[in-house]
């Protein structure tokens, strides 16, 4: 059986991947952290809904059927994790409308940041 990946796991990644992106700043680690925590679930329930022959329905009461409770809650976690994936940039959507910074001031900036 493979292991889920764990919440740190998860955060180191996004973090690389921020990183690689330009995006990254230390002050985005609370929302990175919760980021995290929501992948890591959505990755155990995955597997969790897969594991269990992925019944996505459940009977009720009356003798119908209805989502089952692991299915509505992958889709919450499906669209919570897109919203902190928009927040940190990690979509192409999200990241058309962000101005990367770059790591290096270019001469000219350097030089006129001397003047001063």
């Amino acid at each position: 059986m493979a292991r889920t990946a764990t919440k740190g796991t998860v955060k180191n990644a996004t973090i690389a991947d921020m990183k690689k992106l330009g995006v990254y700043k230390p002050q985005y680690n609370r929302i990175i952290d919760i980021y995290a925590e929501l992948v890591s679930q959505y990755l155990t329930l995955t597997k969790e809904f897969e594991e269990g022959g992925y019944k996505y329905e459940v009977e009720t009461m009356q003798g119908g059927s209805k989502k089952s409770p692991i299915v509505a809650t992958l889709e919450t976690l499906r669209k919570d994790i897109l919203a902190y994936s928009d927040r940190l940039c990690l979509n192409p959507k999200a990241l058309e409308s962000v101005t990367v910074e770059k790591a290096g001031k270019s001469t000219l900036a350097k030089v006129l940041s001397e003047l001063q």
